[in-house]
C-alpha cells in the first residue's frame, strides 16, 4: 500500500537492558499488530542484555548492537565506550537503510540512543516512551529530536520540551485486570482466607527485601499473615512459614495481585504501573542500584500524593516488617491507598501511544 494512504507498514522499536524498557515496547508492538495485521516490526537492542532473549520469545525479530551504558563506578570499563558507540551508529545506519522504517519508537535504555539518533538524521519520525518519573539520559537527549514524547504522568513534563509531550501512562498487560475476585484468586492459588501480603522484587530478586522478609517470618506466623513471596532466582532460603507460598518466579501474576491485600515491591516504572492498574495498597522499597536513583524518584511521586508508602532500602531491615504488619491490620489505610493510586492508572495507555505513533506518521505523509 502506498505511503499516502497513511498505513504504517514498517516500525523499528528499540529499548532494553531491563524489563521496564522491554515489556512496554512489546506491548506497543502487540497493539500495532492488532491495528495493522500486515505491519512489519523489528526490534533493536543490546547484544549483551535480556532483550535478545525476551523479544524473540514474544514473537518478534531483533537486531543486536555492540553497546553498553556508561559505567559511573568503574572508569576502566568505559575505555571501549567510544568504539562501541561508533560501531553501534554504523550498524544502526545499516539496519535503517535495509529495513526502511516508517516510524521509530524508543522506550529507553542505551540501545535506544544510537539507532534513534540515526533515525532522526534520516528524518524518520521518532516517538519516545518514558516510563519513569525521572527520565534516563538517553531519552532526555533524544527528546530534542523526537516528534512526540509519551510520558508516564504529569510529574515528568518538566524534563521534556513542552510542545511534543503526551501524557499516556505506561502500557500494562491486559491479563492483570481480567481476573477473578480476591476470594476466587486465593482458591486458584490454594491459599487461605486471611490477610495476604504479596512480595515481589523482580525476576532476579531484591536482596534487601528478601533478607528482611526471611528475618520476619516468625512475625508473619504470629500475626497470622499469609505470604505470596516471589524470591527471584538469586535468593534461596530453607526457612519455612505457616501460611502462604514461596516461588522463585510467579507466572500467574494476575491472580497473585488479585489475592493480595497489600504488596511490597521495588519501585520500577513497570511495577508501579501494574500496582496502579490493580489498585493495590503498596509499600515501595526503591532499589539503590539503578541509574540516577530513578526508583526513589518514582516512589516519592506516589508517596507525596499518599498513593503508596515508601521505605528506603537502608531503612527496610529495621522498619519494613512492622510497616507491613500494621498496614495489613488497617483496612481504612488500605482503602485510602487503593483509591489514591488510581490516579496513576492509565488503562488506555497502549492505544494512546499507538494513536500518537499514527499522528506523527500522518504528519510526514
Amino acid at each position: 500500500m502506498e505511503k499516502n494512504s497513511r498505513t504504517i507498514k514498517r516500525v523499528l522499536l528499540s529499548g532494553g537492558g531491563t524489563g521496564g524498557h522491554i515489556y512496554p515496547a512489546v506491548a506497543i508492538a502487540n497493539e500495532l499488530n492488532r491495528q495493522f495485521p500486515d505491519i512489519e516490526v523489528l526490534f533493536v537492542g543490546s547484544k549483551a542484555r535480556m532483550e535478545m532473549e525476551k523479544v524473540p520469545k514474544a514473537g518478534y525479530p531483533i537486531e543486536g548492537l555492540w553497546i553498553s551504558g556508561f559505567d559511573r563506578k568503574n572508569w576502566k570499563k568505559n575505555l571501549l565506550f567510544p568504539f562501541k558507540l561508533i560501531h553501534a551508529l554504523w550498524k544502526s545506519h545499516k539496519i535503517i537503510k535495509k529495513f526502511k522504517p516508517d516510524v521509530c519508537i524508543g522506550t529507553g535504555g542505551f540501545a535506544s540512543g544510537p539507532v534513534n539518533w540515526m533515525a532522526t538524521q534520516k528524518n524518520i519520525p521518532l516517538l519516545i516512551q518514558e516510563q519513569n518519573s525521572f527520565p534516563g539520559i538517553t531519552n532526555k537527549l533524544l527528546a530534542q529530536r523526537a516528534s512526540k514524547v509519551c510520558i508516564a504522568n504529569e510529574e515528568v513534563k518538566k524534563y521534556f520540551p513542552k510542545d511534543n509531550i503526551v501524557v499516556t501512562g505506561n502500557p500494562v498487560r491486559n491479563d492483570l485486570i481480567s481476573v477473578h475476585s480476591k476470594e476466587q484468586a486465593r482458591k486458584v492459588l490454594q491459599l487461605k482466607e486471611m490477610p495476604t501480603l504479596l512480595i515481589i522484587g523482580g525476576s532476579l530478586g531484591a536482596k534487601t527485601i528478601n533478607q528482611t522478609i526471611e528475618k520476619g517470618l516468625n512475625t508473619f506466623d504470629e500475626e497470622k499473615i499469609q505470604l505470596i513471596w516471589q524470591t527471584g532466582k538469586n535468593f534461596t532460603t530453607n526457612k519455612q512459614f505457616k501460611y502462604g507460598l514461596r516461588k522463585v518466579f510467579i507466572y500467574d501474576m494476575a491472580n497473585a495481585y488479585a489475592a493480595a491485600d497489600v504488596v511490597i515491591s521495588r519501585a520500577g516504572a513497570l511495577s508501579i504501573s501494574e500496582l496502579a492498574a490493580t489498585h493495590k495498597p503498596c509499600i515501595l522499597v526503591p532499589s539503590p542500584n539503578v541509574a540516577e536513583d530513578h526508583q526513589t524518584k518514582n516512589a516519592l511521586v506516589l508517596a507525596q500524593k499518599n498513593a503508596a508508602i515508601m521505605v528506603s532500602d537502608q531503612e527496610a531491615k529495621s522498619k519494613l516488617i512492622a510497616v507491613a504488619a500494621q498496614l495489613l491490620k488497617n483496612t481504612e489505610r488500605q482503602n485510602a491507598l487503593s483509591e489514591a493510586i488510581k490516579q496513576f492508572n492509565f488503562p488506555n495507555a497502549t492505544a494512546e501511544i499507538v494513536n500518537a505513533i499514527k499522528e506523527i506518521y500522518a504528519s510526514k505523509s
